[in-house]
């Protein structure tokens, strides 16, 4: 076994936010189901706006907080140090208090996020969970096979770079902050924060390279 894994195995957490969670979603397709029968909206319609949720404005929160970070090395330093605190201090935090950790790709370690035993996710800065998040095909080979996996995301890892995977908690939710791309100097935090995606904070892709 020659990836390194950090794999933290204290879930002694219930799990009452996901199910909250699937109640809302259940009444969510309830409401859907129904509208749509009337004709008065098309199912289409809102597909497209939760795909724009969740793969545009839910994880704006954590590409600016990456944007920070790649800006400004006394918030890195923070963000390291305390990520729950330096996340909140741009005013985003999560429903439940859960602590958040800043987890930072290297040249020589990347690292992805995974949870075992449920989808537990950072909300805050991330939006919405990828259905693929939840899959257990996706949770259960993250953590056996994680160079597998990034490569049928497209991601495709030297075989010198070490993989971490972090196993998210009800507690503690994780965030992955990418390598800033080559050439990106002269950029404002804005334009920045416009090359992180979701899936590059989950650590199934790199920054820059939009799927």
């Amino acid at each position: 076994m020659s990836e390194d894994h950090h794999h933290d195995h204290h879930h002694g957490h219930d799990h009452h936010h996901d199910n909250r969670y699937s109640d809302m979603q259940a009444r969510v397709r309830a409401l859907e189901t129904v509208l749509t029968e009337k004709g008065l909206i098309d199912p289409g319609a809102i597909d497209a706006i939760v795909e724009t949720y969740e793969t545009k404005i839910g994880p704006r929160n954590g590409a600016h907080v990456v944007a920070k970070a790649w800006s400004d090395p006394e918030f890195a330093d923070w963000l390291k140090r305390d990520a729950t605190a330096a996340i909140a201090s741009l005013g985003y935090s999560g429903r439940q208090g859960e602590h958040m950790r800043a987890v930072f790709n290297t040249p020589d370690t990347h690292n992805l996020v995974v949870c075992t035993l449920c989808s537990c996710y950072p909300w805050s800065v991330l939006g919405l969970p990828p259905v693929w998040y939840k899959a257990p095909a996706y949770r259960s080979r993250a953590v056996i096979d994680p160079r597998g996996v990034l490569a049928e995301f497209g991601l495709t890892l030297p075989h010198d770079k070490k993989i971490r995977v972090w196993d998210s908690t009800a507690e503690l939710r994780y965030l992955v902050i990418p390598e800033r791309p080559e050439g990106t100097g002269g950029m404002g935090e804005e334009e920045l924060a416009n090359l992180v995606s979701r899936d590059a904070m989950i650590g199934t892709a790199v920054a820059g390279v939009q799927p």
